[in-house]
């Protein structure tokens, strides 16, 4: 299960994993915690459409649904609202009701639901960073976190459904500064401009993550590129997410990269699946029902 803030983040965030898990018979759902009815239109082509900019909610819902059937996962909205991402200096507050100001125990409920019914063995959601620092990025991160800790727990939320316990949650880290380094240097080197010179400026200003999982899909990069641009409005095709060519990434960088939180199964790095560890599909449920699990690996130190 992908927990996701946005819809056309399942598809720039562990879109080519999945779509591998699918073609492998894993059962994938993501969760989009809003229905990004705040999001700018960052295509060029589509930036004064009258019809988009009069039923963005809608437009995104639609969106969504291609992505979801190129990508051949199951899909369901949480139900909160875009907080948008505030500009300025000072920052303006956030608008009232959206997702980022929800009391933490109303998303969680809501998630927690989800979990028990969906019945996941793995979850992937952000780090407490939220990739970036999108308010409802870091409240999708919050909630994960606090979901994943509640859904096993019999006595937490037990309108909600069955108690359930995922039995690993990991950080998407896709975005990672080693492969965007690498591919900054290929094309630089192969006389090409790199859309990530200013990019690797700014790493500078950021610590390293520690990858613990590389999941090999580099069959499902085309996949994964045809479910992002089905978000249209949110990706320039022209954009720095296409600039580097296909051959090259799959060449260079095969895989999409994980860093697991936390763990009921041992963590041996470095894993290449996702669900390394987790015993057989019954071992697993009944890991899942039993309760009262010892984590067996916790990544998130003090950051979380």
């Amino acid at each position: 299960m992908a927990v996701h803030a946005h819809p056309d983040d399942e598809s720039s965030k562990g879109a080519a994993t999945m779509a591998k898990y699918v073609a492998d018979g894993v059962d994938v759902l993501v969760v989009s915690c809003t229905g990004g009815e705040r999001g700018d239109v960052l295509n060029p082509g589509l930036k004064d459409d009258p019809q988009i900019l009069r039923n963005m909610p809608e437009v995104r819902r639609q969106e969504m649904a291609k992505a979801q059937a190129i990508l051949g996962v199951r899909h369901t909205w949480l139900g909160f609202v875009d907080s948008g991402l505030p500009e300025g200096d000072p920052l303006p507050p956030l608008p009232e009701g959206c997702f980022a100001l929800e009391p933490l125990e109303v998303t969680t409920e809501a998630l927690v639901r989800v979990i028990r019914e969906f019945r996941p063995h793995v979850m992937t959601t952000y780090d407490e960073n939220g990739g970036y620092p999108h308010p409802d990025h870091v409240m999708c991160h919050t909630v994960s976190m606090s979901a994943f800790r509640s859904a096993g727990d019999g006595s937490a939320y037990p309108h909600a459904g069955d108690a359930w316990q995922p039995l690993k949650l990991y950080y998407n880290q896709t975005l990672s500064k080693g492969r965007i380094q690498t591919f900054h240097e290929a094309m630089e080197a192969a006389g090409m401009e790199s859309p990530y010179t200013e990019w690797m400026k700014r790493w500078e200003e950021r610590g390293e993550r520690t990858i613990t999982t590389r999941v090999p899909c580099a069959d499902y990069f085309p996949q994964r590129d045809a479910a992002l641009l089905a978000h249209a409005t949110q990706v320039d095709p022209g954009g720095s997410w296409f600039r580097v060519p296909l051959d090259m990434q799959q060449r260079l960088w095969p895989t999409e990269d994980y860093e697991a939180a936390l763990s009921y199964v041992p963590v041996e790095p470095i894993e290449d699946d996702l669900f390394a560890g987790i015993p057989s599909l019954d071992e697993a449920d009944a890991l899942a029902r039993r309760g009262g699990l010892e984590l067996a690996f916790d990544g998130t130190g003090e950051r979380s």
